[in-house]
């Protein structure tokens, strides 16, 4: 563990074999599902049929590609807009939840925060479970007295939307409180000493040197949102995100399709991922 110490040579070549090895049982399911994508083959499998981008750019079936596949690309925009409307939500009420947590002291304090951490350790399918027999019961509670039927109770992208945000807004409320613990509040004081209210100290001082984090949060609410399957499954309606839409298409068969949408996620969270850091380290 200090690497002052001197080690035996096996112990030294037994530790980074066991590091490659790590990193090859990471990388190398990922590195088959992006060879695949590239198969002339209608299954993912062996043998290898020759290189094509059919998967990617083919307008004729059976080797219809991702772009021109109209249910993927309907299931991508439901996903993009699910995990927008999430990510938004979470980064804004994280950030209340930070302060609250951080600034404020008051009875029942550890009693709701540990609240906030229940939907970490309560597993998805029972979240979403809960959460529909929950919103189907006062819907038709409704119905029974009123007949008024609420559509947004009912299983669709509105409750898809609560569910996502039931859990993301915890871990956006634990980025954002970490970072917020680090702050000087001797900087707010100095603004206030400067004629600044406590909110005009906060917005053009505190809000700033959070921005990273909230970028951060924002990304990464935006990428469980995203390849969120196990409460998805449970709230969806009859618009399909992403993860559910290749469900079902695996059920039916997989082909070298799902190993090129597959491909284009693990791009687009490596993209994100830079972003990330890049503001991260701007901050």
């Amino acid at each position: 563990m200090i690497p002052s110490i001197p080690q035996p040579r096996f112990v030294s070549l037994a530790y980074t074999g066991y590091v490659i090895a790590f990193f090859i049982f990471l990388a190398l399911p990922l590195v088959v599902v992006a060879v695949f994508a590239f198969n002339d083959s209608q299954f993912p499998s062996l043998p290898w049929e020759g290189f094509t981008w059919n998967w990617f750019f083919g307008s004729e079936r059976p080797m219809i590609g991702v772009f021109h596949e109209r249910s993927i690309l309907r299931a991508i925009g439901t996903s993009a807009f699910v995990a927008v409307l999430v990510s938004i939500l979470s980064v804004a009420v994280g950030l209340s939840n930070a302060f609250l947590f951080n600034r404020y002291r008051f009875r029942g304090q550890g009693i709701l925060y540990i609240f906030m951490l229940l939907p970490l350790v309560v597993p998805g399918i029972v979240l979403g479970i809960s959460i529909l027999v929950f919103s189907s019961r006062i819907a038709n509670g409704l119905w029974d007295v009123a007949q008024w039927d609420l559509e947004a109770l009912r299983p669709g992208l509105t409750l898809v939307v609560l569910g996502q945000f039931s859990f993301i807004a915890t871990i956006s409320t634990l980025v954002l409180g970490a970072r917020l613990q680090k702050f000087d509040r001797s900087l707010e004081e100095a603004a206030m000493n400067l004629g600044a209210n406590r909110l005009t100290a906060v917005r053009t001082i505190t809000l700033p040197y959070l921005g990273p984090a909230m970028v951060g949060a924002f990304v990464v609410a935006f990428l469980m949102s995203f390849e969120n399957f196990n409460t998805t499954l449970m709230l969806v309606g009859s618009d399909a995100p992403l993860t559910i839409a290749m469900f079902d298409r695996l059920k039916e068969g997989s082909t070298p399709l799902l190993n090129a949408v597959s491909l284009l996620l693990m791009i687009g969270s490596s993209c994100l991922a830079l972003v990330m850091i890049a503001f991260q380290k701007r901050g």
